[in-house]
């Protein structure tokens, strides 16, 4: 398990829409090059994810609560990627968690290979959503 936190001066609910709008993921997380979803932000929907470096893969919501998590799994065969994000406020600030696990058998050859970029680009996907976050405040 790969596990990143930042503390953001923005309400859940401002950090929340950010997550919601899948098809611009790529203006805060620098790792990805293109994201889409088929449907609403809610449990079952699918659509793509576009590493910036890989290839593109099927997602799917499997766990939605308004302004405080959301999951999302990615998958090929023999090999599957949960990104958890969780958001607490605490008095105007909120703190964001995000965790990716590997599952599968495959997660022994891929998972190295893709956790060390996860364990490089986290940082940055964090600091960046906080960016975002706080400007939208500014506007």
């Amino acid at each position: 398990m790969i596990e990143e936190r930042i503390l953001i001066n923005a309400p859940a609910s401002t950090i929340f829409a950010i997550y919601a709008d899948v098809e611009r993921w790529n203006t805060w997380d620098p790792d990805t090059k293109s994201s889409s979803l088929g449907g609403s932000f809610a449990v079952g929907a699918t659509g793509h994810i576009e590493p910036a470096k890989g290839q593109a893969v099927k997602m799917t919501l499997v766990e939605v609560t308004q302004d405080r998590s959301f999951s999302v799994v990615g998958a090929i065969p023999g090999f599957s990627m949960r990104f958890d994000h969780e958001l607490t406020e605490r008095g105007g600030v909120t703190e964001a968690v995000h965790r990716v696990t590997f599952s599968g058998f495959l997660r022994f050859i891929f998972g190295p290979l893709v956790g060390a970029q996860v364990r490089k680009g986290l940082p940055k996907t964090m600091l960046s959503l906080k960016a975002k976050a706080e400007e939208q405040l500014r506007v």
